[in-house]
């Protein structure tokens, strides 16, 4: 594994970040909750990018990975500040974010944030607004509770051990939601979503779809693919939905 550089953000986070130079427009991986930059997706977007003269950055948001701090000290708004400093700092021109999970609603918050910088946007199993929609809307009263008096609970996960949830997360997602006010996006989007995926629902993809305002967008369900979205055909897929996206900046 080769030693990632770091970026201090002016909120004085330590971002570990991976950059690897070609032409535009630059592709911008934007992972998932827990997830880190060394993740099949990730690497294999930066083993497609360098061979096909593609730039492209990978990076771990504050909490997760290389980077500073600790998971529980985060939260939606902080991971914001942290993709903008990324692109602000170490990206020039059009960029294609391709946002996994959590990473897909960090992407829709950059494209409102920074709808100039975008040629287009790829989004995998994306799960906008999942603090208010997933975590608050299905915990019981006892729950609830215990965020209040305590600020924090513990939810099981399919994936990877169980996430904790702070009050300050919940919180500062209802800050950051899309899914409630129009979502202009003026470029060519593709979401991508298996059936099999126990964490982000099919339902939650064809809502984004339905909630975008934007001249070319897609969804593309994939039978018996999970949350991962990380075999070979899957990962043909994503390069194949970047290069579309990436071809319609360019038409008139």
């Amino acid at each position: 594994m080769t030693q990632p550089s770091y970026l201090e953000t002016a909120q004085g986070r330590r971002i570990a970040y991976h950059r690897t130079a070609g032409e535009g427009p630059c592709v911008v991986f934007l992972g998932g909750l827990k997830s880190d930059m060394e993740g099949t997706k990730a690497i294999h977007l930066e083993d497609w990018a360098r061979a096909t003269g593609r730039a492209f950055v990978r990076f771990d948001y504050s909490g997760h990975g290389q980077s500073s701090g600790t998971f529980e000290e985060g939260c939606i708004g902080d991971w914001h500040e942290d993709t903008l400093a990324v692109i602000d700092t170490l990206t020039e021109g059009p960029i294609v974010p391709v946002g996994s999970s959590m990473g897909g609603w960090q992407s829709l918050l950059l494209a409102r944030a920074r709808p100039e910088r975008l040629a287009g946007l790829v989004a995998i199993a994306a799960a906008p607004d999942f603090t208010e929609d997933g975590w608050w809307a299905n915990f019981d009263a006892a729950q609830k509770a215990q965020l209040e008096q305590i600020g924090k609970v513990a939810l099981p996960s399919d994936y990877m051990e169980p996430y904790i949830v702070t009050k300050r997360m919940v919180e500062d997602g209802r800050m950051h939601l899309v899914l409630r006010d129009p979502l202009e996006l003026p470029f060519s989007v593709r979401l991508l979503q298996g059936t099999a995926d126990t964490a982000v629902s099919t339902a939650t993809a064809t809502r984004l779809l339905d909630h975008l305002s934007c001249p070319d967008a897609q969804l593309l369900l994939v039978k018996d693919a999970d949350h991962r979205f990380s075999d070979g055909p899957c990962l043909d897929l994503i390069e194949h939905a970047v290069n579309e996206v990436s071809a319609a900046a360019f038409i008139e």
